[in-house]
């Protein structure tokens, strides 16, 4: 029997947008995928706040917004602070030291306020280190003593950029890595740019454990461009997509309410469920094969010959004649020999 037409319509219909639908869930499935534009513009894509201790956050209105499932703190800034106040401060007063004392110390208090607002409003919890120059040990210790991390809590690594003088640098960082590890049984996060990413990615064999992190991913642009795969990195943990340096009065790629032009705003590659599940996981992305190396261009013997050519009438000529000839073909048996 042919089935009319008129009745086929309402069948392609359904089976079109079920396959959109099967399209957009492999899409989101995907997140962080070559080419990927304006993720946060998908309602089911999970936001997350990062913030420092100048951030200004009225909670009441910031988790009106329920798209937002996680909040990360700046915790601790490289070395350990030496509060001492007594004695020579390199030009420092005693009472600027006694001042920066009273800035640490309400800078912790405002993060464990923040840890227990944020918890108590269902927001999933993290906190970051920025890594300086100096023993990587220390400043992991440091941050793991400040951000005291539960074990539903992630941890992060900020590499800002690859100048030695003023961040870690990515020897450092995996040695801090490798600290985190042995005391707390997980990996952090990493969270750097492309340009910091790219060089850890196309240097993979010389950080074997930087270049596996989960990545938080800075990129202030509308899409991630030509940016993954990047080395073992198929997709980001988070994209951190918009901050002060593309959100102002006029024109900003997501307003957060209860909050100013320069907070930072990430997006998951995923729902809010996923990201809960993959959070504080604290496990390596896996390792891909490094690309075979090119061959060799190969080798030359370079001959060279002198000879003077005489004639009875008394004339010579000296000639020197230069040469190359393609190196030996060994046999299986001279291989064998050596």
């Amino acid at each position: 029997m042919i089935t009319p037409v008129s009745r086929l319509t309402p069948v392609l219909r359904f089976a079109r947008v079920a396959l959109a639908l099967l399209v957009a869930a492999s899409a989101a499935e995907a997140g962080g995928a070559r080419g990927e534009t304006m993720p946060w513009r998908n309602d089911t894509r999970a936001l997350v706040i990062d913030a420092y201790e100048l951030n200004l956050i009225d909670w009441e209105a910031m988790t009106s917004d329920r798209r937002i499932a996680g909040f990360i703190s700046k915790a601790s800034d490289g070395l350990p602070e030496v509060f001492d106040c007594s004695g020579a401060h390199k030009g420092d007063s005693t009472n600027h030291c006694r001042t920066m004392w009273r800035k640490y110390a309400v800078s912790r208090e405002l993060f464990q306020t923040r840890r227990l607002v944020a918890r108590a409003k269902g927001l999933l919890w993290g906190a970051y280190h920025l890594g300086r120059p100096g023993n990587p040990v220390e400043q992991a210790n440091h941050f793991l003593d400040y951000a005291q991390p539960r074990a539903d809590e992630a941890m992060v690594l900020d590499i800002e950029g690859l100048d030695p003088a003023q961040f870690m640098s990515p020897e450092d960082a995996g040695l801090f890595a490798a600290h985190i590890k042995a005391r707390t049984g997980r990996y952090p996060v990493l969270y750097t740019n492309h340009a910091t990413a790219r060089f850890i990615a196309e240097n993979r064999a010389r950080y074997p454990i930087l270049s596996r992190l989960p990545l938080w991913y800075a990129r202030y642009r509308p899409s991630t461009g030509e940016a993954f795969p990047l080395g073992n990195w198929d997709r980001y943990w988070l994209w951190q997509f918009s901050a002060d340096a593309n959100c102002g009065r006029r024109r900003c790629p997501y307003r957060v309410p209860g909050t100013l032009s320069d907070i930072d705003v990430n997006v998951a590659p995923a729902d809010r469920k996923a990201l809960s599940a993959a959070w504080a996981k604290g496990e390596l992305v896996p390792e891909k094969p490094l690309p075979p190396r090119p061959a060799p261009p190969p080798l030359l013997l370079m001959v060279s010959a002198r000879a003077a050519v005489g004639s009875g009438a008394g004339l010579a000529m000296d000639m020197t004649v230069t040469g190359a000839l393609p190196p030996p073909v060994l046999e299986a048996a001279d291989v064998s020999r050596h």
